[in-house]
């Protein structure tokens, strides 16, 4: 091992201090960041009043229990039936559009949710979404 730095080195360590930018300190984050708790739940077959009724179960059974993430999996919407009725509309009666417009339009479950978005490809993507919840007061 040489002991000589090279000229780019001392550049790029003498810009670095001149920023005064602060390093994360990986082992905080470690410790801060413990593993959130994760529940799911699939709604494909169910109606849009089923499916409205078991996810704020759901939700408010997940936060008697402390869980921090949920996955809601509602499908596409691509083999629906509601094609097949001109009376209904297409996006409101699909749960992917449905359900979280019911859960956002409930002032009771949204007092206890951070966040929802939808869901990462490997979760379901435009299929699915999370809901993020606030810690249980109890």
């Amino acid at each position: 091992m040489t002991r000589d730095i090279s000229e780019k080195d001392k550049k790029d360590w003498e810009n670095f201090l001149s920023k005064k930018e602060k390093l994360p300190n990986k082992d905080n984050k470690i410790k801060s960041n413990s593993s959130p708790k994760v529940r799911s739940i699939d709604l494909h077959g169910f109606t849009l009043e089923q499916a409205n009724s078991v996810v704020k179960n759901f939700i408010n059974k997940s936060l008697d229990q402390n869980i921090n993430k949920l996955i809601v999996v509602t499908g596409k919407g691509i083999h629906s039936e509601v094609e097949k009725d001109p009376y209904v509309s297409k996006d409101l009666s699909i749960l992917k559009f449905s359900v979280p417009e019911f859960i956002k339009n409930n002032n009771d479950l949204m007092k206890n949710i951070i966040e929802i978005k939808e869901a990462d490809i490997l979760d379901g993507g435009s299929g699915a979404f999370y809901i993020y919840l606030k810690k249980s007061k109890k």
